[in-house]
């Protein structure tokens, strides 16, 4: 190129830079105002640095006056008309920007968060963020009514199922002091009875609360399932056989979960007690266990007559002990032994759910599984 043109293009940068670098100032200034003053500040600057460079070289091009009035000319209209498109441009997007703010501000209102249609996609993805956001909180909100039902559930519960052991205790306390008891040996024994049974209730009652807590410490280890299943059925063996009940249970060999021996004994047997209680004399529970795919399922079936459907979901909640249709006259427990099995369940990264089967019910545990060969090695 010759030295002609580079001095044109040194002239144009020269003029075309200077302007730019004040438009760069006035935008930093800009910068917490609207979108439309940063995209005019833009619009504004670039159409400035063109009509600076043409000025320029056009001065030093020596053009004539009226040539030189076209090209300014031609460059003022080019300008105002970037200027109208930048501006036009400018609208759209703060406008988008002000939807999204009106649908921010509804899901502090309203709870919810609506996208707003036709934004740009920086704007989309924003609202995308926030729709996940909304719908998570919703969710949230939703765990923590459920969570204060259950609490409230469980206070009214406490308060009915300790009166009455305790109404019991004072009148027979009451009744022993003023010698006004035939067999005092027999009410000594229906104190202990009473007393055993308000100690596994406070015992379920710390019991949920740690799980609920997230306070539940699990010591894992190694545990055969046949050895978790046959100790469960050793321990309700006589109280199944004093109903009448026949209870058997096994697991294919080599299974092995990685829990807490403690609360797996403890999970089932609240799923077998559970079974026992509400199975009515000559039926039968049986629990068994085998892998399944990566998780070792645990069932306990029982002839309890089922549930009924709307009362399926409400199984494992705090205090829900059934409805008539599940043998009234049985002994209808605490209510915290499902909700207990869920808690210890889950927090062993399990799951476990309830359906009617073959005249009974099925409780179905799913744990993680792992082989005793594996282990051994």
């Amino acid at each position: 190129m010759s030295s002609d043109t580079w001095t044109v293009i040194a002239i144009a940068v020269g003029w075309s830079v200077t302007v730019g670098l004040v438009g760069l100032v006035i935008a930093y200034r800009v910068r917490r105002r609207s979108l439309k003053w940063a995209f005019a500040t833009v619009a504004v600057t670039s159409v400035l640095a063109l009509v600076a460079g043409v000025v320029g070289t056009a001065r030093a091009m020596f053009l004539s006056q009226h040539d030189f009035g076209v090209v300014l000319l031609v460059s003022l209209v080019a300008g105002l008309v970037s200027l109208i498109f930048g501006w036009l441009v400018a609208s759209w997007a703060v406008r988008g920007a002000r939807a999204v703010q009106e649908a921010a501000r509804l899901l502090g209102v309203e709870g919810t968060f609506v996208p707003p249609p036709d934004t740009a996609a920086e704007l989309a993805d924003l609202s995308a963020q926030l729709a996940g956001s909304s719908s998570r909180l919703s969710e949230s909100r939703e765990r923590e009514r459920m969570l204060e039902a259950s609490r409230r559930e469980l206070v009214a519960w406490v308060s009915h199922d300790l009166r009455t052991p305790l109404a019991g205790l004072r009148a027979m306390a009451e009744a022993l002091e003023d010698d006004m008891v035939d067999d005092p040996a027999r009410y000594h024994t229906q104190v202990r009875e009473t007393v055993d049974r308000m100690t596994r209730m406070v015992d379920d009652l710390f019991e949920l609360a740690r799980i609920q807590a997230g306070a539940l410490q699990l010591s894992l280890e190694s545990v055969p399932l046949a050895e978790a299943i046959s100790e469960a059925v050793a321990i309700s063996s006589p109280v199944a056989m004093a109903n009448g009940i026949r209870l058997g249970g096994y697991a294919e060999p080599g299974v092995a979960v990685r829990a807490d021996s403690h609360e797996l004994s403890r999970m089932i047997g609240n799923l077998v007690a559970n079974a026992i209680r509400h199975t009515p004399s000559e039926g039968r529970v049986e629990v068994t266990g085998r892998v399944s795919g990566d998780a070792v399922e645990l069932v306990v079936s029982d002839g309890c007559g089922g549930i009924p459907e709307a009362d399926l979901d409400r199984v494992f909640d705090v205090a829900w002990r059934g409805s008539h249709a599940r043998t009234p006259e049985a002994d209808a427990g605490s209510g915290l032994g499902l909700a207990i099995v869920r808690g210890i369940a889950e927090a062993h990264r399990g799951s476990v759910e309830v359906a009617n089967s073959d005249g009974g019910c099925r409780f179905l545990v799913r744990l993680p599984a792992q082989r005793e060969d594996s282990l051994a090695g």
